[in-house]
């Protein structure tokens, strides 16, 4: 059995138990909106813990000591996931959604930056590979929703959401918050065909940006890493709503 079967079998699991409604909605929406605003913004050196970020969202209580940018980044990135939110009406993600969330994530960081294309060259620490040119980001943007719009179903989901995150981020269109719009893209993706987010835990951050790096020749592993998150984000909510776990073989 491979992993993405084995996550359309955790999937049937949870579907049992949709449609999430009211109370239990919130809660999990609210979950999740922690867990990945945290995390995405660690995995880009946000010094903010888990429970600060609790306490800024949830009691709009500042850490004091704690940079003012890393405040505004979990500000602006739990915009963004709620935004992602109202993506949910289709299984369609556009190039004005992705200026959307960046604009949200960024406007706190750097008005002038958010929501539009860089205009000059940025390096990826780490990698050995060059990300577009400017004067091809507009193309190379416009040419990846259309990938999105007509090869979608070509792909499982989890795939998808995968190749989605890959391409967008090896154009890096961005002046910065390329890492955290991708995840958010890779998630919209994810969530409009039902399945769990994929939420990167900042412990793995080495093996995320190796993948990545490694997906300009070989592209599965980096895939299968992201498999991996969503089956874990399945077996949480499994445990948290205590949801019998499926016989696999």
């Amino acid at each position: 059995m491979t992993i993405y079967e084995k996550i359309d079998r955790y999937k049937m699991a949870i579907d049992e138990m949709r449609p999430f409604e009211g109370h239990l909605l919130n809660e999990i929406k609210n979950y999740y909106r922690i867990g990945l605003t945290w995390s995405s913004n660690a995995l880009e050196g946000n010094t903010l813990t888990l429970s600060d970020t609790k306490i800024l969202l949830e009691d709009g209580l500042t850490v004091g000591g704690k940079p003012l940018r890393d405040t505004f980044e979990a500000l602006g990135h739990a915009k963004a996931y709620d935004f992602m939110f109202t993506l949910l009406g289709s299984r369609r993600i556009t190039e004005a959604d992705t200026l959307t969330m960046h604009r949200m994530f960024y406007a706190g960081i750097d008005a002038n930056e958010a929501g539009k294309y860089r205009n000059r060259m940025v390096f990826v620490t780490g990698s050995k590979y060059e990300v577009c040119q400017v004067e091809q980001i507009g193309e190379e943007m416009a040419k990846l929703f259309q990938w999105a719009a007509s090869e979608r179903n070509k792909y499982h989901p989890v795939q998808f959401a995968a190749q989605l995150h890959k391409r967008f981020v090896f154009i890096h269109p961005f002046i910065d918050g390329n890492g955290r719009v991708a995840r958010l893209l890779m998630n919209t993706a994810l969530i409009q065909d039902g399945y769990m987010l994929a939420i990167i835990q900042p412990i793995l951050r080495h093996e995320y940006i190796s993948l990545l790096d490694q997906a300009h020749g070989d592209d599965q592993p980096f895939m299968d890493f992201i498999a991996e998150r969503v089956l874990e984000s399945e077996k949480e909510i499994m445990r948290l709503l205590h949801i019998p776990f499926p016989n696999l073989p």
